[in-house]
């Protein structure tokens, strides 16, 4: 095929990209328009999709990084038959499949959602590692590679260091990145902002690294043949594009390389629309068209794609006939349903932290889920995620034979390399840290929870009690904040996160098996660093009752004088406060442990009434801010919390001083009921 189809295709996605943020009268047709030549390349080239089944699970994977280059995205894919003109020609309305920024949607080829910049690329580099380790497990004859687009301002989000760095660590040549660097950003030109040399800063991690014309195709396919060449390294392909392609003014004069291409319709922009689309071969009375030539190329490309998959699906087919064990698990590991694990078999030590009990179960994890992938940010040994880790090994540069990602201390990153992961299929990753760092996470959960994919996050030292370590290391607002995930509800109207805190060593376990068993959105694990005393009469059967996202661990009468409801270490405080306030005072007691919040509300009115009766007064106490347990106390009862940052000193001396003892809860109650 000569270059003059090839250029009449990346016109056409210029013209489909001005056309969609023309009608629309919002986006970001700049760049879009420069990076066309790439993109029609990889897309006609050197991707292997099947355009019949773009679901199929070793096809190449396409990440774009900088959402708001969607239109090209769009575009590119409507070459392919993924879209119809009449949806791109919607593009940004109400109800479109083609919103501003890309939405993950497998059957039309977007791999990811991606808008906050540089989480994009970092995805890509999960789903490399995703990759090697089922390569690994299975065989070269699924081997497939994982591309990626990155803008200059996704090589300056600093998620983008601890992306690369691990991707070089690990030898990732599996992996290409295409870096559109048109030197212009939405306010300034790059140079206003930095003078790195970036070319350096990726070879000094372990990358490959080429640079050249991006707008030249004959120097993007040398580009992209070195790049299938490499053996030992990921690749970087700096291609120098030019923001705005192809426009120009009234005059015929260009409007290239102007900042203001960058995030605004051309005409608002400065730019001649009519006289771009007739520049670039286009017709402006109607520009939502394919042109004829380019559609004939497209049907060809399809074809092959298809004959493409078509013989490595029969490739496949061989392997399982010849593998019917392996075979199993390949389909087991991409169905998406929870490994089977006899959760009531798991012995916990009573009183231990829940950290340490969630250590216990992830042991037995490594032992019985083998696609399960675990990585920590440095604190394996305190996050206990080494429960896993004592029983397979970490990813070293060409092994993946292990189980376990050191990430090193990079949270987003790693947050954001295991939802890469899930996109990616046939892996369960977890995530590992304090829970105070869990503010480094919460663009990447954001992220998790708007792709619905099952992350589990395991964050420890969940309160005031990491003691000594201060106020830095103490989450207080932490819980308030991830529980509002649970409030918040995704597009197909279930909550977006399951977010578990559980109360002692056997709640720890049955909040596994509820993480395990989320398939559909991700789940947090809070965890306690200080040991916990068992709850009264706990063992795994009366847990499983946190299945429902609150249960009664103690009832004194059908009618009680007094509700007390908590989460996590607290509830063992108000067990303590219980036993004074019955000796006391004669009160009949009822207690509750609250898991989720979430999940309690989504179980029966009856149950919920049974749980927390309306006409009694309730008494909640929370080591975060009293928010956390507000909705759930209601008006006419009371929250013992915090209002301020914590303190440095041993985490007995801080429940003394904070308020959470038997002593303050009787108090409390007291209070509450005189009132």
């Amino acid at each position: 095929m000569s270059n003059v189809t090839v250029n009449r295709a990346a016109d056409n996605i210029r013209v489909l990209s001005a056309a969609m943020v023309e009608k629309a009268k919002s986006g970001h047709p700049g760049g879009a328009m420069g990076g066309a030549d790439f993109i029609n390349i990889l897309f006609s080239e050197y991707l292997n999709y099947d355009p019949n089944d773009r679901n199929w699970v070793n096809r190449d994977r396409f990440y774009l990084d900088p959402g708001h280059m969607s239109p090209m995205l769009y575009a590119q894919l409507a070459l392919t038959g993924a879209y119809t003109m009449e949806e791109i020609a919607h593009f940004r309305q109400w109800g479109s499949p083609t919103p501003g920024h890309p939405e993950v949607d497998f059957s039309r080829g977007v791999e990811n959602t991606s808008g906050p910049l540089g989480q994009g690329h970092t995805m890509a580099v999960g789903a490399a590692i995703t990759e090697k380790f089922l390569v690994e497990r299975f065989g070269k004859w699924m081997s497939h590679n994982i591309y990626t687009f990155i803008s200059d301002g996704g090589i300056q989000e600093e998620i983008s260091q601890g992306a690369g760095r691990i991707a070089g660590y690990l030898g990732l040549n599996n992996l290409v990145m295409f870096y559109d660097s048109n030197d212009i950003q939405l306010s300034t030109k790059t140079d206003a902002v930095t003078t790195e040399d970036t070319a350096k800063k990726y070879e000094a991690w372990g990358w490959s690294v080429m640079t050249i014309d991006g707008n030249d195709a004959d120097e993007i396919r040398k580009a992209m043949d070195a790049a299938q060449a490499e053996t030992e390294k990921p690749f970087l392909i700096i291609g120098k594009t030019i923001m705005g392609k192809g426009a120009v003014k009234a005059d015929g004069s260009s409007f290239e390389r102007m900042v203001s291409t960058h995030g605004q319709p051309l005409s608002a922009a400065g730019a001649s629309f009519d006289d771009t689309i007739k520049n670039l071969g286009g017709n402006p009375e109607n520009p939502f068209l394919v042109f004829e030539d380019v559609a004939a190329y497209y049907t060809s490309v399809n074809e092959k794609k298809a004959a493409y998959a078509a013989a490595k699906k029969a490739e496949q087919a061989e392997w399982e006939k010849a593998n019917p064990a392996l075979a199993a698990k390949f389909a087991k590991f991409f169905s998406g349903e929870a490994p089977e694990v006899d959760f009531s078999a798991i012995e916990q030590k009573a009183g231990a932290a829940t950290r340490a009990a969630s250590a216990t179960v992830l042991g037995v994890f490594a032992d019985q889920v083998e696609n399960m992938i675990v990585s920590s940010a440095d604190l394996a040994n305190s996050d206990k995620t080494d429960g896993f880790l004592k029983k397979t090994k970490a990813f070293e540069k060409g092994d993946f034979s292990g189980q376990f990602l050191q990430s090193g201390v990079t949270e987003l990153t790693m947050a954001s390399i295991a939802n890469g992961m899930a996109l990616h299929g046939g892996v369960i990753p977890v995530v590992g840290t304090f829970f105070v760092f869990s503010d480094y996470m919460k663009p990447a959960v954001r992220i998790a929870a708007l792709q619905q994919l099952p992350v589990k996050y395991v964050w420890t030292h969940d309160a005031f009690r990491v003691g000594e370590d201060g106020p830095t290391h103490q989450p207080i607002e932490q819980e308030a904040q991830i529980r509002l995930m649970e409030k918040l509800k995704n597009h197909h109207g279930n909550n977006s996160m399951m977010v578990l805190r559980p109360a002692d060593v056997e709640e720890s376990t049955v909040a596994w098996e509820m993480a395990l068993n989320n398939t559909q959105t991700p789940t947090a694990l809070i965890l306690s660093r200080q040991n916990i005393k068992n709850l009264p009469g706990s063992n795994y059967q009366q847990a499983l009752q946190a299945k429902r996202g609150a249960y009664i661990v103690e009832k004194d009468a059908d009618k009680p004088d007094v509700v007390l409801l908590a989460s996590g270490s607290e509830v063992a405080t108000l067990v303590e406060g219980a036993i004074k306030l019955r000796a006391e005072k004669g009160l009949k007691i009822q207690i509750v442990s609250v898991i989720s919040e979430g999940v309690f509300r989504n179980q029966d009115k009856a149950y919920q009434t049974e749980v927390l009766p309306n006409d009694v007064p309730r008494f909640g106490l929370t080591a975060g801010l009293p928010v956390t347990l507000e909705g759930l106390v209601g008006a006419n009862g009371s929250v013992w919390g915090l209002d301020h940052f914590g303190y440095s000193g041993p985490y007995t001396v801080l429940d003394e001083k904070f308020g959470f003892t038997a002593e303050n809860v009787f108090n409390k109650v007291v209070e509450l009921l005189s009132k």
